[in-house]
């Protein structure tokens, strides 16, 4: 398992599914505002959130709390380009574990498994321009912005922006521990 301060990311157990499937897949508005998809209802057999070890370009983790293991949340890296050592993170939180610094502290985690444990040399993030929690971790953790995509997401009848937001492994400090 890959630690930080508060969290921990660790691969997905079959425990998980019943919970993240209740607390994030089926709340329509929390998963058309993270999906580029529409959300349409899956069965629990559906992989829609289970990990797949042989999926080069996509490696899911669960977030669980540091003290206790509970589970808080998803972390993904997705999108892995090999050749050009970039990807991009997703990361969700579980209503309960929102304002906690969790999501701060998953982002570092992240970052540390991309460019230290892969070997990657970017990482981007695009996220509704009014998702103020995610664009403060990332700034937390070092990422800045690279552009607006103007109207770029439908969620639930309305289009929205995105940010753009990059982070090379040059300038990419860690966070500091404790």
């Amino acid at each position: 398992m890959l630690t930080g301060d508060k969290i921990g990311l660790r691969a997905r157990h079959a425990a998980d599914l019943p919970v993240l499937r209740t607390e994030l897949y089926n709340d329509v508005g929390y998963w058309a505002r993270v999906e580029s998809e529409p959300w349409r209802p899956v069965g629990p057999e559906s992989p829609r959130l289970v990990a797949d070890d042989t999926d080069e370009e996509r490696v899911r983790f669960s977030v669980v709390e540091s003290r206790g293991g509970t589970l808080v949340g998803i972390a993904n890296l997705w999108d892995i380009d090999a050749h050009n050592r970039c990807a991009h993170i997703g990361l969700g939180l579980l209503p309960s574990a929102r304002g906690k610094g969790y999501g701060t502290d998953a982002v570092a985690v992240l970052c540390h498994y991309a460019f230290v444990v892969h070997g990657l040399r970017r990482l981007q993030i695009e996220t509704l321009s009014d998702n103020t929690a995610m664009l403060r971790a990332a700034e937390r953790n070092g990422f800045v912005r690279e552009g607006v995509l103007r109207s770029s997401a439908w969620v639930l009848g309305e289009f929205r922006d995105e940010v753009l937001m990059g982070l090379l492994a040059q300038d990419w400090k860690p966070v500091p521990r404790g």
